[in-house]
Parts: C-alpha cells; structure tokens; sequence
C-alpha cells in the first residue's frame, strides 16, 4: 500500500485507496478535463471534492499541494521511479496522465507538439478568455456599469471560437481523426460559455458549424458524461 503521508492534503481528505491516483477538484471548465481524461484512460483514481465555495482550496492543506490555490490537483501514489508525485495545473496533468498511460497524445513527435500547441492555446486563451465573460455576464461583473470590459471579453472569444473553427474544418477532432488532449482540454469550456455561463448569443454561437459539432461529438462519449460530473458535487 502506497504512504501519502508526506502529503499534508491527505490529512484534510484522507485517501481511502491510497493506491490510486488522488484527485482534488471540482466539476468546473478546469476539473473536468483531469476527471474526463481519468475516465478516458481508465486509470483508477479516487475524487475528493473541494469546494470552492467555502475558500477549501485557500487553506494549508491544499496549499501544500498547490500554491497557487485552484483546483484541480493530484497525487499519482505511482510516479516517475515509483514514488508519489503531486501536480497541479490542468494542462501538466493532461500531459502527465498522456504520457503515463500512452492515450490521447500522438507518439509522432510532430504530431506531439501540434497536439500541445492547442492544449496551450486553450490554457492560454480559451480558459482565461470565456472566464472573463462568464464573470462579466452572469457572475459579479454583470453589476459593474461601465460594459467595455464585457465588450472586450466577448470580442475576444468570438475571434478564438473563430480559431477553432477554422480549425475543424474536414477535421473530426483539433488534431484530426484522432481525439487527443487537446480536445479533452476545449470541450468543458466551450460547453460552459454556452450553457452555464448563457452567452451563447452573445458570442454568436449559432453562426458556428463545425464547434458545436465538434462539441457535439465530445459531450456524446460516454467517458466525457462521467468525467463531467466527477467529483459528485452531492
């Protein structure tokens, strides 16, 4: 059995199955891409939710984990040279969890690196980028009366959508036929702009073709359903 003891999180959110992969988090846009690519690649792993709205990841024990304070994290019990490793950022999980199980990251070297670039481009762009009109448009910003800032937001989300569809066309997936990281990564957030955050409208989404099939096609995975509710909020 696997000692996480050196890892003062587990002491707030005891792991009962120490042997699996530990997951901190929460099914927000940023959660659900690690709770979807653990069900995708079938590695065992056990959930704690976190809740944010009770400031769960601003105290010490999840602070040791992550400094930065935000969800998701884990602890993989079985790391590089066997020891336990803890992580956090979304998109370095993705990668680790890629690499670890060899799924949804091409072997291609080329190919590889087209697949992280997208990965960035969501972490970079897409996930700052809708959160800013989530929080302008249905969340505490949508009382300030001054609307450029939501202007700003919403523009700059119309061009990425616009990204990515250009990007998907004759593709399947962003890397093609094959559905990658890079997806996993995309599909909370384009899924929340339209549907929690309800600005659809707002960014045009019904001009679009090929994202919300796209969308389409990642929410229909039976993988992608559960990860999507994954850690249970209860």
């Amino acid at each position: 059995m696997s000692d996480l003891s050196a890892f003062p999180i587990t002491k707030r959110w005891p792991a009962q199955h120490p042997d699996r992969v530990q997951l901190y988090s929460l099914p927000t846009p940023n959660g659900v891409k690690v709770s979807i690519m653990l069900e995708e690649t079938g590695l065992a792993y056990e959930p704690h939710l976190i809740d944010i709205g009770k400031n769960e990841t601003w105290g010490p024990e999840f602070l040791s984990l992550n400094p930065n304070g935000k969800i998701p994290a884990i602890i993989d019990p079985h790391g590089p040279g066997g020891k336990p490793l803890g992580l956090f950022e979304s998109g370095a999980i993705l990668l680790y969890l890629a690499e670890k199980t060899g799924k949804f990251l091409p072997a291609d070297a080329a190919a590889r690196y087209e697949t992280i670039q997208w990965v960035f481009f969501q972490m970079a762009a897409i996930g700052p980028m809708f959160g800013q009109v989530g929080f302008f448009h249905k969340f505490a910003g949508r009382e300030i009366e001054d609307k450029r800032p939501l202007q700003r937001y919403v523009g700059e989300s119309k061009r990425l959508l616009g990204v990515l569809e250009t990007r998907l066309e004759g593709r399947d997936w962003l890397m093609g036929a094959d559905y990658t990281i890079a997806d996993i990564a995309t599909l909370g957030w384009v899924r929340n702009l339209v549907g929690f955050y309800g600005a659809g409208e707002l960014v045009d989404y019904a001009s679009l073709k090929r994202v919300p099939a796209w969308l389409e096609r990642g929410l229909a995975r039976p993988a992608v359903q559960r990860g999507l509710e994954i850690p249970n909020r209860g």
